[in-house]
C-alpha cells in the first residue's frame, strides 16, 4: 500500500474515532484538494471506514487490504472527473456514505459544512440574503457560487429554504441526482437516500431532474428519485413544516412509515418486525423530544411488544 493511500486512512480512522478536532476536519479538507490523487485516496478511505465502522476501524489498523473488494461494491468517481478541477468537490460528494443503523457518524457529516445532530435543530444565514433551518441529522455543503447564482448541496436530511429579495440572485439547492431553484421563495425540502421531496411554501420554486422540470406553486409538492421526476400535489404545508415547532403530525399514516420519521430523530433504529402491525393506521401530533414515549404509547395502543436491544435499537413487533 503507498503511503499516500496509508495516510489518507489515518486520516480517516482520525475523523471516525469521535476525538476529531475541528482543526482535524480542516486539516483533512485540505490534504484531499492537494491533488487529484490525494482526493481519490480519501474517497477510498471514507468509503471502507463508512461500509465497515468499527470493523473498518480494525481494517485500517492493519493494513487496509480490504479497499478493494469495497471499491467494487459502489462506483468511484472517474479520474478524468478529479483532473478536470473538481476533486475536492466531487470527493466530498462521494464521502456522503450512511452507515448501516447510522451507529455512527458518516464521514461526510464530519466533513460538511453545516452539520446537524440526530434531533438537533440548527438556522444557518447565508451571504446572499439565503436563512436555512436545518432539521435532525442533516448535512449541507456550501457550492462555490457562480455568477448571481448560489449553490448549496443537501447531503442529507431536511432543511427549509429562504431566499430573500436581493435582485438578480438565484439559489440552486442540490439533492441527489436533481436540484431545486429559486429567487424571493421559500421552501422545504427532504433528501432521504432514496427520494427527494420539495415543497413550496412561499413563491415560485423551480425543481429539476435531468432534462426533466416542474414549477411549483404555494401549497404544492412533488417528488423526485430513481422512478424520475414526480407530479405536483397539493401538500398539507402545517405537517411538513411541523418539525420546526418541535412536532411530528400524521394524519392517515401508516405505522411503519410513522416509525420511519421516527428513526430521524432518535440515535440508533426502531425496527417494525411485525407487517401487519406496520400497516396499522396512525394519526396524531407527537413531541419530537419524546419520540420514546411515543413507542411506548404504541405498545398500549396496539398491544405491540417492544424489545429493547443495545445501541439504541428497538424491535417493535
Amino acid at each position: 500500500m503507498g503511503a499516500l493511500r496509508r495516510e489518507a486512512l489515518e486520516r480517516v480512522r482520525r475523523l471516525g474515532s469521535g476525538r476529531a478536532t475541528p482543526a482535524d476536519v480542516e486539516a483533512t479538507k485540505q490534504w484531499g484538494r492537494q491533488s487529484p490523487d490525494h482526493a481519490e485516496a480519501l474517497w477510498q478511505a471514507s468509503l471502507l471506514w463508512d461500509r465497515l465502522g468499527c470493523a473498518g476501524d480494525n481494517v485500517l489498523r492493519r493494513s487496509g487490504a480490504a479497499l478493494g473488494g469495497v471499491q467494487a461494491a459502489a462506483p468511484a468517481p472517474s479520474r478524468r472527473a478529479f483532473v478536470a478541477g473538481a476533486a475536492a468537490t466531487a470527493a466530498a460528494a462521494y464521502l456522503v456514505v450512511r452507515p448501516p443503523l447510522d451507529l455512527w457518524p458518516s464521514l461526510g457529516d464530519v466533513m460538511a459544512d453545516y452539520h446537524t445532530a440526530t434531533g438537533e435543530t440548527k438556522d444557518v444565514s447565508i451571504p446572499g440574503d439565503i436563512r436555512l433551518s436545518l432539521n435532525t441529522a442533516t448535512s449541507i455543503k456550501l457550492q462555490k457560487p457562480a455568477d448571481t447564482i448560489e449553490r448549496i448541496e443537501l447531503l442529507r436530511g431536511e432543511a427549509t429554504v429562504t431566499v430573500g429579495a436581493q435582485p438578480g440572485r438565484e439559489l440552486i439547492i442540490v439533492a441527489g441526482a436533481g436540484e431545486a431553484r429559486a429567487r424571493h421563495a421559500q421552501f422545504n425540502v427532504l433528501h432521504e437516500q432514496d427520494a427527494t421531496c420539495v415543497t413550496c411554501l412561499q413563491g415560485e420554486v423551480e425543481v429539476r431532474l435531468g432534462t426533466a422540470s416542474s414549477v411549483l406553486r404555494l401549497g404544492q409538492q412533488l417528488r423526485y428519485g430513481a422512478d424520475g421526476l414526480g407530479s405536483a400535489t397539493p401538500a398539507d404545508i402545517g405537517e411538513v413544516t411541523a418539525w420546526r415547532e418541535g412536532l411530528l403530525i400524521f394524519h392517515q399514516r401508516p405505522l411503519m412509515d410513522v416509525v420511519a420519521e421516527i428513526n430521524r430523530y432518535r440515535p440508533g433504529r426502531v425496527m417494525v418486525v411485525n407487517a401487519e402491525l406496520g400497516r396499522r393506521v396512525v394519526n396524531g401530533r407527537f413531541r419530537v423530544d419524546n419520540v420514546d414515549g411515543v413507542m411506548a404509547m404504541f405498545e398500549q395502543i396496539f398491544g405491540a411488544k417492544l424489545t429493547r436491544l443495545p445501541g439504541g435499537i428497538v424491535l417493535l413487533g
